[in-house]
């Protein structure tokens, strides 16, 4: 709507009194407008069909702005209901794909800790097993320590380990044994170190070892291992010795009583008995432990067998100290007459009433004078087997009268065809005189052995 100029009147108009007067009632209103119009100049005016409106400017942006936000929502609102069932499906099909994403999380979670699980279970499975085998080592390993320190195995002894790094004490020295001792003592021949000592570890122990260096159970486990393993080698090794130990001294009187030439079956038996019960050999499937603790046992009774043979086979001296012969056995000039003649045992120097020992048991069979052999004592050792000890200053035992290894029979004398005081020595095997000093050095043979 323009704007209403202000009026001014001229000199023309005075003549028209009316038109003036009119002219002048419209000039005032429109002035009035006018003035009007400049008052509300800072707000807006909306005029339809001849009507006018005016609004302020805080009230027309108040309607600008309500319209703008209900368009906006009228555009969101129709957007939303055309497109509802396309955005709810997205948000479904998001919302399910986060869910499977979390229960394939879950379900692999769940899998890794059975997997954890099986695995500690097993490996508690396997601790347990290895455990076992162990203990069971253990008590084997005990039960063949007592094997070897117990009455099983009397004829042989482990050497203590020595320390490294120091030298082994000197062993004590034993005294000589005296060929009259009912106890035969064997050594092993210097040999069987040596070899016992090129038997090398398995090499698996080795490896073990290696392996005892890791921590945690594994490594307690296999240094205990290790430990049952030195044990088992040191038995083994202990084990071979004795063995060898009781295998050669078997041999050895073997080979003695065979040089000897006595019977073995034809000796006399002791008094023994008890029911019989066999030794049962070790299966196929027997440890080796087993099977050497079977042929030593077999041995340590061939050796127990030699030995009670022995107690009746005349291998000791029939005086205390060293033998001083002053004839041997054999042909030889006689002493009254200078012919050559049979010597039939040999004669030992000694002084009047030194005592005279029995070199093996048996039963006196002959106690008094007898011809050239002056005051005699005979004793009968069995399976053919006899000893003499002539010239006799004194008799200390009787006819049938049993004697032991050792025993005293009487003294050293010069009675009967003698030329000074000695002891006349015979062995003889089935009533025939053998060489005595072939017994003497037997009994020196198994006494260094």
């Amino acid at each position: 709507m323009p704007p209403s100029s202000a009026y001014h009147p001229s000199a023309e108009q005075g003549h028209r009194p009316t038109q003036a007067r009119a002219q002048s009632a419209g000039d005032v209103s429109r002035h009035v407008h006018h003035q009007h119009h400049r008052r509300g100049r800072g707000g807006y005016t909306l005029q339809h069909a001849g009507r006018q409106v005016r609004i302020g400017p805080v009230a027309f942006w108040i309607v600008v702005g309500t319209l703008v936000v209900m368009a906006v929502w009228s555009v969101l609102t129709g957007t939303y209901f055309a497109f509802r069932d396309d955005v709810l499906t997205g948000l479904i099909g998001r919302q399910a794909k986060m869910q499977f994403a979390y229960e394939d999380r879950i379900a692999e979670l769940r899998a890794q800790v059975d997997r954890i699980t099986s695995r500690q279970l097993l490996d508690q499975e396997q601790f347990e097993h290895k455990l076992k085998q162990l203990l069971q080592r253990q008590t084997t390993l005990e039960q063949r320590t007592d094997a070897l320190s117990g009455d099983t195995l009397t004829t042989g002894s482990i050497p203590p380990a020595h320390r490294a790094g120091r030298a082994p004490a000197a062993a004590p020295r034993m005294p000589k044994p005296s060929p009259i001792s009912d106890t035969v003592i064997y050594v092993a021949p210097p040999d069987r170190e040596a070899r016992l000592q090129s038997r090398e570890a398995p090499a698996s122990t080795t490896r073990l070892a290696m392996r005892s260096n890791a921590g945690g159970l594994d490594g307690i486990l296999a240094r205990v291992s290790n430990a049952l393993d030195t044990v088992a080698r040191r038995q083994t090794a202990a084990l071979s010795g004795i063995e060898e130990h009781v295998d050669n001294k078997a041999r050895n009187m073997h080979s003695v009583l065979a040089d000897l030439g006595v019977r073995v079956g034809k000796m006399p038996r002791t008094a023994s008995g008890g029911p019989f019960v066999p030794i049962r050999p070790p299966r196929p499937g027997s440890s080796a432990f087993d099977r050497q603790l079977y042929r030593i046992n077999v041995a340590r009774a061939r050796i127990n067998h030699y030995n009670r043979v022995l107690v009746d086979v005349p291998v000791r001296k029939p005086v205390t100290g060293e033998i001083d012969m002053s004839s041997p056995f054999g042909v030889r000039t006689d002493p009254f007459n200078g012919r050559p003649a049979m010597h039939t045992g040999i004669d030992m120097r000694g002084h009047v009433g030194e005592p005279v020992h029995a070199t093996a048991a048996g039963t006196v069979s002959i106690a008094g004078r007898d011809g050239g052999y002056g005051n005699l004592v005979e004793i009968n050792h069995g399976g053919g087997l006899a000893t003499r000890y002539g010239h006799l200053s004194e008799i200390d035992v009787k006819v049938g009268q049993k004697v032991h290894i050792g025993q005293v029979i009487g003294k050293i004398g010069s009675t009967g065809r003698s030329t000074g005081p000695h002891l006349h020595y015979e062995t003889r095997i089935n009533g025939e005189p053998v060489n005595p000093q072939k017994f003497l050095r037997a009994g020196l043979r198994l006494g260094k052995a």
